[in-house]
C-alpha cells in the first residue's frame, strides 16, 4: 500500500493532520495501533472533552523553549478550533476559565464529528497497525508494523502520544523517532496527582475543599481533594506541570483564599467565644477533619481543652496555619494516573513553522511527543489541534507541489 502521507497515531493531532492533509488534496493514510482512534478523547475533561481554552497563548506552556508554540497557535488557536468544530457540526460553550466543551458535555461527539470528516475525506484508517519500525530510503518512507504489514507513503506526520496513560496506547513512540535520528530529553508526568508526607494529610482521606494552593510562586485556587497517597484536584494537576517530581519541596495550602488573616482571626476569636471543646472550633467554617489537621499542625493534640482557653497566641498560630498550611511534596504518581507528558523530542530538532524534522525531512513531529506541554484546562488539545493542523498543511503542500 503506499499513500502520499501516512500519519502515526489516531489520537487528536494525528487526526486533526489527516483531516488537513486530506482537505489539501493527499492521499492519507492514518495508522493506529488501538481497535479504535481518539480513544483518549474520550476520557479528557473526566468524559466531557475540553476541547480548548480562550486564553490559549505562550505563557500556558511548558518544555525547554515554550515559544516553539507560537507559529502553530497562531496558525490554528483557540477560536479556529472552535469554528473547526462548530463547521463539523459539534456545538460548543464556554465555561470558567476559558474552558471550551460540548454543549452536550459527551466527549464522544468530539471523536464522533471527527471520524464522520475522516470518512467523508476519504482517509484510510488502519486500526489495530501498531508501528513497530519506520525506515527511509531516498525520498520515501516504510512503515513497517509489529503484525507484518507495511505501507509506504511520501511523508510521515509521527503523532504518536507521549508517555502518558500507555493503557490508552501511548509511550512507544521515542525509540522509532530515535532511530531516525532524533533525541530525547528526561521524561516526567504532568498534569498528575502528587504523593505528600502521610503524616501530615492524615485523617483526610476522601475530604474534598475549595482551596488556594501554591508551589514555590505559582498558586492556583480550586477544588482540593485529599487521597490516601497525598493531594489531587485541578488546583495539583496545575501545579504538577512545574514541579519534577523529585525535588525537595512543599505546598502551601490556604483553606480561606476569600478572607485575609486579620479578618479571620476576628472571625475564629468569635468562634472561641460561642464553641465549647476545641473539637467544635471549626464547625460551620471547615471540614472537622481539616480542622483537626490544623489543630495537629500548630501542636496542639488535646482537643478537649475549652476553646476559652486558647492565648491569642495560639489562635493567631491556627489562623496562620489555616492560610499556610504546609504540606511536604515526596513525588508524582505514576504515568497510568497521568494526563500529559513533561519533555519529549527537543523542538531545536523540529521546525517551528511545518513541524517538519530538521534531521529527517519529510517527517512531521506533532502534538504530545515533542517537547512541549501545556497547563490543564483545554491547553493540551489546543497543542493537539494547532500542531495537527501545522503539519496536515504543511506535509500536503510540499507533497502536492512534487506532484
Amino acid at each position: 500500500m503506499h499513500s502520499k502521507i501516512a500519519v502515526i497515531g489516531g489520537g487528536a493531532s494525528g487526526i486533526c493532520a489527516a483531516i488537513f492533509a486530506a482537505r489539501c488534496g493527499a492521499d492519507t493514510v492514518i495508522c493506529e495501533k488501538n481497535d479504535r482512534i481518539g480513544k483518549k478523547l474520550l476520557v479528557t475533561g473526566n468524559g466531557r472533552c475540553n476541547l480548548t481554552n480562550t486564553g490559549a497563548d505562550v505563557s500556558h506552556y511548558h518544555g525547554k523553549n515554550p515559544s516553539f508554540v507560537k507559529p502553530a497557535l497562531e496558525s490554528f488557536g483557540a477560536g479556529d478550533a472552535v469554528s473547526f468544530f462548530e463547521e463539523l457540526g459539534l456545538l460548543t460553550k464556554v465555561e470558567d476559565e476559558g474552558r471550551v466543551y460540548p454543549y452536550c458535555d459527551r466527549a464522544g461527539t468530539v471523536s464522533d464529528v471527527l471520524r464522520l470528516e475522516l470518512d467523508r475525506l476519504g482517509v484510510n484508517v488502519l486500526c489495530g497497525f501498531d508501528v513497530s519500525s519506520i525506515k527511509k530510503s531516498g525520498d520515501m518512507f516504510t512503515v513497517y508494523s509489529y503484525g507484518g504489514d507495511k505501507l509506504t507513503a511520501d511523508a510521515v506526520i509521527f503523532s504518536a502520544g507521549g508517555k502518558a496513560s500507555p493503557n490508552l496506547g501511548g509511550g512507544s513512540g521515542y525509540g522509532i523517532l530515535k532511530s531516525l535520528g532524533h533525541t530525547c530529553t528526561g521524561l516526567t508526568p504532568s498534569i498528575v496527582q502528587l504523593r505528600t508526607d502521610k503524616r501530615r494529610i492524615s485523617g483526610l482521606k476522601g475530604v474534598k475543599c475549595i482551596a488556594s494552593v501554591t508551589f514555590e510562586n505559582i498558586t492556583k485556587k480550586g477544588d482540593l481533594l485529599f487521597t490516601e497517597y497525598g493531594v489531587s484536584g485541578p488546583p495539583v494537576f496545575y501545579i504538577s506541570s512545574y514541579y519534577n517530581g523529585t525535588q525537595a519541596a512543599e505546598l502551601s495550602v490556604d483553606f480561606f483564599p476569600e478572607i485575609g488573616e486579620k479578618e479571620l482571626f476576628k472571625f475564629m476569636k468569635h468562634k472561641t467565644a460561642v464553641s465549647n471543646g476545641l473539637d467544635t472550633l471549626f464547625t460551620g467554617v471547615l471540614h472537622k477533619n481539616i480542622g483537626a489537621a490544623i489543630l495537629k499542625y500548630c501542636g496542639i493534640t488535646s482537643f478537649s481543652r475549652s476553646c476559652a482557653a486558647l492565648s491569642s497566641k495560639e489562635l493567631s498560630k491556627i489562623c496562620g496555619a489555616c492560610k499556610d498550611f504546609r504540606i511536604p511534596l515526596e513525588g508524582k504518581q505514576s504515568w497510568n494516573n497521568a494526563q500529559v507528558t513533561s519533555g519529549g523530542i527537543p523542538t531545536s530538532e523540529v521546525n517551528s513553522s511545518t513541524l517538519e524534522s530538521k534531521i529527517c525531512p519529510g517527517l512531521y513531529i506533532t502534538g504530545e511527543i515533542l517537547d512541549i506541554d501545556g497547563d490543564c484546562g483545554g491547553y493540551n488539545l489546543q497543542w493537539a489541534w494547532s500542531s495537527g493542523y501545522t503539519a496536515g498543511i504543511s506535509a500536503a503542500s510540499k507533497i502536492m507541489m512534487k506532484g
